[in-house]
């Protein structure tokens, strides 16, 4: 720590992973080479990037008229961002002024999280930035590659895509690496205390809540702009005037195209950036804590002959093992993504099955590879919890299945979508009850796999050992690894996520160019693939946040853990004489010196049988240190560890640093008979639908005033439809951005501040409450919304391709409603939703010290 001095437990961590890192020359060499892994890792996805981002600028851009087009586009998207980027940074410097408060005066927090919360927004927002400025590049390149056959399209809009997936991983991973440098070496280096492992970890977790800010700001206000827009062209346009999707002559089709670029790549970038990391930090976070007391290990040991002593040293070991392993998986993840990426090719005429099957062998084939690698990894860092690897291919068999569900669920080419497309030949309203009910249903699937990903993972990593407290937290471990290794192969199937609003421009740049028919239809396989890829990769979004999103769950404890340490130093001076201390009702400090002293836990049922603990002098909860009786308690060692135990009944304390999840969850009464947990349930349930609910109102208000200003074009300027007036292309794309950037304030502050008040007055129970809830309800509404919204959108289009009648049918026209009310849930609610549960499970982590410190129940008013 740069401030205070570390507890006891945390100074002995704090040693043992000095010696742990630099006392054994073949320890020091492993721990140097994984991180060199991780960190090549990273640099080699940027290369890779940077590689395939000049191959497709080197594309040839098209005629005149397709690169006027494009540049309209660009120029709209930029302007958007640079606008987004202006109010996100003003956001960032008032919560990094919140964050110093914290960390340097209420001394809550790590010191470094203010700096970590910066950098994972300033990556992820860069992230979304690279993205789509090389979407913005491609489209009319894409449309120039479709001229000559449709493999040629492919090529640039995947591999520009791939640009996009290489780059959140590239920056993910040299962003966790980084800090990892920063905090276990340059910090000592420079002559600072040395922090534990788990503070390490804490610390670096917090940097999510960054890199979360950013993905909502970005996926929020992507979303509400993409589609007003949408909503304004296809109202007016298509319903109104009965002109084609992306007709040159409609005001809003520039402004429709520029949110395909800032709503579903820079939003969707920064959605799974944060995924990636998060799963990563809170797996290294649980693996950290999974061997802290040293109990797995003394207990590997006592069936082995001659077995060396559990030391300080030993842990560490095993803790920097567990530590690596998602990081060297992420590593190896990007180094098989991009060996993926170069084998999706196709033939000409490809239908849509034929292109999907291009696209599902990259990836299968790199998901297979990274099963052979997690089975080569975990057998040389953790080889005696090889359970551990079983639960990567968990993640990875998760991620797959939920892909392929989605697939069938949103696709034409299945019974879904195609009844869906039939209801549309009696009208707008059965069309909307069908998607509704589509959604519903395909709920199902995804949660029951997410349940048994979860059971299977938890129990493949902890031998199976469910009713073992010890091993609990290595359970926990097996199902963070899971999420890691569902996103290894991110550089690959973010891909084939954000060639889809790339080849959506690219359709719509070959529709207003006025090319040829054989261009627009190959223009539209890939665009029809592109909205199944784009519900796939929603589902693969949503699935990897609920995973991550359990992770940090138990990730929050740490930092709960964390928070007692930090609340000892801060008011433990030198002045105090050594002695047991009580800070409040059910916690004490074990105080030997200013830099020696140790938090522990008394669980409920025991104050009562504590003689003397309520007398008139000890009594009531106190923020100042009160010195108890010497006779209260006696030292003892439990289980390998020292620790006190009541004089009165022998019955022992649990020390803060050896505190399994299942003791925190005793120690706050974590069970849904508390009524705190149980509104903190209630809670993060209603906020799901109060944030759909201000994202739907948002994308409507945003709308009226789009569809307004398309209206008012075409009322104006009659010359629009004959073709001899031009629309006016920026007013629509002002209109959106104006709407995008005041529409997104309220629902972030929701995320932002539900965690916060939350903890404040229903304590650590109420928080864990609250994100069981948010994650419950969130994860089953972003499935049903995302589902309903990508078969409502590939209805219309299924109907378009000849199915009812085709294009200006009333079939056709009530598909178009459809699409249009599903337009805002799939493309804004729906996603947003993964980032809101990550969100508040972050804000929770990052302000737990002062939710174990100055909730309503620590001050002992509630």
């Amino acid at each position: 720590m740069l401030v205070g001095a570390p507890g006891a437990w945390a100074q002995e961590a704090a040693e043992a992973t000095d010696a742990a890192a630099s006392g054994d020359a073949s320890n020091q060499f492993q721990f140097y080479l994984i991180w060199a892994v991780a960190f090549g890792g990273a640099v080699v996805a940027l290369v890779q990037a940077w590689q395939f981002y000049k191959t497709m600028m080197a594309a040839d851009e098209g005629t005149p008229t397709m690169i006027e087009i494009a540049g309209y586009v660009r120029e709209g998207a930029n302007a958007y961002l640079k606008q987004q980027y202006k109010i996100v940074t003003l956001f960032f410097v008032v919560i990094f002024g919140l964050l110093a408060v914290a960390a340097f005066v209420l001394e809550v927090q790590s010191e470094w999280v203010p700096f970590a919360f910066i950098t994972g927004g300033f990556f992820s927002g860069l992230a979304g930035w690279f993205g789509m400025k090389t979407a913005t590049w491609a489209s009319s390149r894409t449309t120039a590659g479709a001229q000559k056959s449709l493999n040629a399209g492919l090529q640039v809009a995947f591999r520009s895509g791939a640009v996009m997936g290489l780059t959140v991983v590239g920056l993910g991973l040299l962003d966790i690496t980084l800090w990892f440098l920063v905090l276990n070496w340059i910090v000592p280096a420079l002559g600072y205390d040395r922090l534990s492992l788990e503070e390490i970890t804490v610390t670096m977790l917090c940097f999510g809540m960054g890199a979360s800010s950013q993905a909502l700001f970005a996926r929020v206000g992507g979303g509400i702009f993409t589609k007003a827009a949408d909503v304004g062209a296809d109202l007016v346009g298509k319903v109104e005037q009965g002109i084609p999707e992306d007709d040159a002559r409609n005001p809003a089709t520039i402004a429709d195209n520029v949110g395909d670029n800032v709503g579903d790549v820079a939003g969707m970038g920064a959605d799974l950036y944060e995924s990636y990391c998060g799963s990563i930090l809170a797996t290294a976070a649980l693996g950290v804590s999974a061997f802290s007391s040293g109990a797995i290990i003394r207990d590997l040991y006592s069936a082995m002959e001659d077995a060396p002593d559990v030391t300080e040293d030993v842990i560490a070991t095993f803790q920097l093992n567990a530590l690596f392993l998602p990081m060297s998986i992420a590593a190896v993840g990007i180094f098989l993504s991009i060996a993926g990426i170069y084998m999706v090719r196709t033939e000409e005429d490809a239908s849509q099955k034929t292109l999907l099957k291009a696209l599902g062998r990259g990836i299968n084939v790199s998901s297979v590879m990274v099963i052979a690698a997690a089975w080569g990894l975990t057998y040389w860092l953790m080889p005696d919890f090889l359970g551990v690897a079983w639960s990567i291919v968990v993640g990875l068999g998760a991620g797959w299945l939920i892909g392929k569900w989605t697939e069938y669920s949103t696709s034409d080419e299945y019974a879904p979508t195609q009844k869906l497309a039939d209801q549309a030949v009696t009208g707008p309203a059965t069309v909307i009850i069908g998607g509704v009910a589509e959604g519903m249903m395909s709920v199902w699937f995804p949660v029951v796999i997410v349940c048994v990903a979860t059971i299977l993972a938890f129990g493949f990593a902890c031998d199976w050992r469910f009713n073992d407290l010890q091993y609990f937290a290595l359970g926990l471990y097996g199902v963070g690894i899971a999420a890691v290794g569902m996103l290894s192969t991110l550089g690959i199937t973010l891909a084939t996520d954000a060639y889809g609003p790339i080849a959506d421009n690219a359709g719509g740049n070959a529709q207003m160019a006025g090319l040829e028919p054989i261009v627009r239809e190959r223009t539209d396989a890939l665009d029809s693939l592109g909205n199944t890829t784009a519900a796939t990769g929603k589902g693969f979004a949503i699935g990897s946040a609920a995973l991550t999103a359990l992770a940090l769950l138990a990730a929050y404890v740490e930092e709960v853990r964390i928070g007692f340490d930090r609340w000892s130093e801060a008011v433990v001076t030198a002045d105090m004489e050594p002695g047991v201390y009580k800070l409040s009702n059910q916690f004490v400090v074990d105080v030997e010196s200013e830099e020696v002293h140790r938090p522990y836990l008394i669980l409920p049922n025991d104050l009562r049988t504590i003689e003397g603990w309520e007398d008139e002098e000890y009594a009531g909860f106190r923020e100042a240190p009160v010195k108890l009786p010497d006779s209260m308690f006696q030292e003892a060692t439990v289980d390998g560890a020292d620790t006190l135990v009541i004089a009165s009944n022998n019955r022992a304390l649990i020390p803060v640093k050896n505190a399994t999840l299942p003791d925190f969850t005793r120690y706050y009464d974590a069970s849904l008979m508390n009524p705190k947990v149980l509104v903190g349930v209630f809670i993060g349930a209603m906020a799901t639908f109060l944030f759909c609910a201000m994202t739907m109102k948002a994308v409507g208000r945003a709308a009226k005033g789009m569809v307004e200003e398309v209206r008012r074009q075409f009322r104006e300027k009659p010359g629009i439809m004959e073709g001899t007036d031009k629309p006016d292309y920026a007013a629509p794309v002002a209109i959106s951005t104006k709407a995008a950037q005041r529409e997104m304030i309220v629902p972030s502050l929701l995320a932002l501040t539900t965690p916060v008040a939350t903890g404040l007055v229903l304590g650590v129970g109420g928080v864990m409450g609250l994100l069981v809830g948010a994650l419950t309800s969130g994860f089953c509404v972003a499935v049903f919304m995302a589902n309903a919204g990508g078969a409502w959108d590939n209805a219309k289009k299924y109907i378009e391709a000849g199915a009812h009648g085709g294009k200006g049918t009333e079939a056709h026209k009530a598909a178009v409603v459809g699409d249009t009310v599903g337009d805002p849930f799939k493309d804004t609610s729906g996603p947003s939703l993964n980032i809101l549960i990550k969100l508040m499970s972050m804000v929770a982590v990052v302000v737990a010290g002062l939710t174990v410190r100055y909730s309503l129940m620590a001050l002992g008013i509630f």
